[in-house]
C-alpha cells in the first residue's frame, strides 16, 4: 500500500498506511450513502441516525482529504524547495500529478452528471477544483495553513449564503455561468467552503497526525468547537429560516442564516477532527491488544476509506440504476439501498484490499496521474508524521 492511497484519486510513495485517517474517510462514505438514500425517519432512532449525516460526511471527505494531499507532499517533512520553477524539479512534479487528477476528477464528476444522472450532488467536479487551488498553497509552513484555514472557515460558509441569494448570481446563472458560480459559492459544495477545510487537513498532517499530542489537541478542540457550537448554530439556522419567510425580515432571515452557517460548518468540522483524532487514536496509539481489535473490528470500514474513488464513483452508478418513480416522483430512497450500499460496499472493499491491494480505479488514476514512475526523492527516514516506514 502507498501513502498516496490516502488522497482520493489515490497516489503512491511506498510507506506505512496511518490506518485511522482509513477509517475515518470509510465512515464519511457510510455517512454519505445514507445521507443519500435513506429515507426520512419519523422514529427517534432513524431521525438520530439520519442527523449524523447531515453535512459532517462531506466535510469529513474534505478533512481527509486536505491530509492526503499533506501526506503526499511529505507530511511533516515536506518536499524541499529546491532553485527553479514552482520550487525544484520535485515540487513541481508533484502538483503536476495533483493537477492532472484534478483534471480528470472535474471531467469524469462532469461526465456523471450529465450521462448517469443520479439524483444526488456528486462531488468529484468539486473536489477536482478544489485540489487546483489548493496547489499555490501545498508548502506553506503549518501555522500559516492553520492560521488561514480556521479563520476562513469561520466566515466562507457565511460569505457564501450571502452571494448565492444575491441577483447577480440569479443573473450570472441565467446568463449561462451556472457551473462556476455553483462551485464556487451557490452549489451545495462550494469549494469556498471546502479549501479552509482542506488546508485545516493539510496542516494536521504536516504537524503529524499519528503523533500522541496531535491527535489529543485534534480531539480536544474539535470536541469543544462540536459542543459549543452545533447549538448555537441550529438556532440561528432556524430562526434564519423562519424569518426568510417575512419579505420585511428578509435580509436578517439572510444575516442569521449565514452567521449560523459559518458556526454549524465550524462545529461540523470538529467533529471531523473528533472522529480522525479517535479513529487513529484506537488503530496507532491504544494498547496493542485494543489496537489489534479495533483494526480487526473496523477493517471492512478501514478498506472502503482506502479506496474511496472507486467505492463513491461505484456507488454512483448504483444510484444511477436505482431511480424509480414513487408517488409521480422520481426517487432512489430505500433503506434496503441504504444497507444494500453500507456492506456490498464493505465487501468488495474488503475482499479486493486483502487479495488484490489498491482498489481498480486508484490503480488507473496512478498511472493516469504519473504517480506509477518512481519518486526522484526517497521519504524522510524515521518521520511517524508522514507515513513512511515498513
Amino acid at each position: 500500500m502507498s501513502a498516496g492511497d490516502r488522497l482520493l484519486p489515490d497516489g503512491g510513495e511506498p510507506g506505512r498506511r496511518i490506518e485511522g485517517v482509513d477509517l475515518a474517510r470509510g465512515l464519511a462514505l457510510i455517512g454519505m450513502f445514507l445521507a443519500h438514500v435513506a429515507p426520512a425517519a419519523g422514529e427517534p432512532v432513524g431521525a438520530l441516525l439520519l442527523s449524523f449525516a447531515d453535512e459532517r460526511p462531506r466535510l469529513l471527505f474534505a478533512l481527509t482529504a486536505g491530509l492526503a494531499l499533506g501526506f503526499i507532499s511529505g507530511g511533516t517533512r515536506p518536499i524541499p524547495a529546491a532553485p527553479g520553477f514552482a520550487g525544484g524539479p520535485d515540487r513541481a512534479r508533484l502538483r503536476l500529478q495533483v493537477a492532472i487528477r484534478a483534471g480528470i476528477l472535474i471531467a469524469l464528476g462532469l461526465l456523471i452528471t450529465a450521462y448517469l444522472r443520479p439524483l444526488v450532488f456528486v462531488i468529484l467536479d468539486v473536489y477536482g477544483i478544489a485540489f487546483l487551488l489548493l496547489l499555490p498553497l501545498l508548502f506553506l509552513p503549518r501555522r500559516v495553513l492553520l492560521w488561514i484555514g480556521v479563520p476562513l472557515l469561520a466566515v466562507a460558509p457565511g460569505i457564501a449564503v450571502v452571494v448565492a441569494s444575491t441577483q447577480w448570481v440569479a443573473d450570472v446563472r441565467a446568463a449561462g455561468w451556472k457551473l462556476p458560480v455553483d462551485w464556487a459559492f451557490s452549489g451545495a459544495y462550494p469549494v469556498i467552503e471546502w479549501v479552509p477545510v482542506m488546508l485545516i487537513g493539510l496542516a494536521l498532517a504536516r504537524y503529524g497526525a499519528d503523533r500522541p499530542r496531535v491527535v489529543a489537541t485534534t480531539a480536544i478542540v474539535g470536541g469543544a468547537a462540536a459542543a459549543l457550537l452545533l447549538g448555537p448554530a441550529k438556532l440561528l439556522i432556524d430562526l434564519g429560516a423562519r424569518q426568510l419567510t417575512d419579505q420585511a425580515a428578509h435580509d436578517s432571515g439572510i444575516r442569521l442564516s449565514a452567521l449560523g452557517e459559518s458556526l454549524h460548518a465550524l462545529a461540523n468540522v470538529g467533529v471531523g477532527c473528533l472522529v480522525v483524532a479517535t479513529a487513529v487514536a484506537l488503530t496507532a496509539l491504544a494498547a496493542p491488544a485494543v489496537r489489534r481489535i479495533a483494526s480487526a473490528v473496523a477493517s471492512p470500514v478501514t478498506a472502503m476509506g482506502a479506496m474511496p474513488f472507486t467505492i463513491y464513483t461505484v456507488h454512483l452508478v448504483v444510484l444511477a440504476a436505482s431511480i424509480r418513480v414513487e408517488d409521480g416522483l422520481l426517487t432512489d430512497d430505500s433503506w434496503a439501498l441504504a444497507i444494500g450500499l453500507v456492506l456490498g460496499s464493505m465487501a468488495f472493499a474488503w475482499t479486493w484490499r486483502r487479495y488484490l491491494g489498491r482498489g481498480p480505479l486508484e490503480t488507473i488514476m496512478r498511472w493516469a496521474s504519473l504517480r506509477a514512475v518512481p519518486a526522484r526523492v526517497p521519504l524522510p527516514p524515521g518521520d511517524r508524521g508522514d507515513g513512511a516506514g515498513a
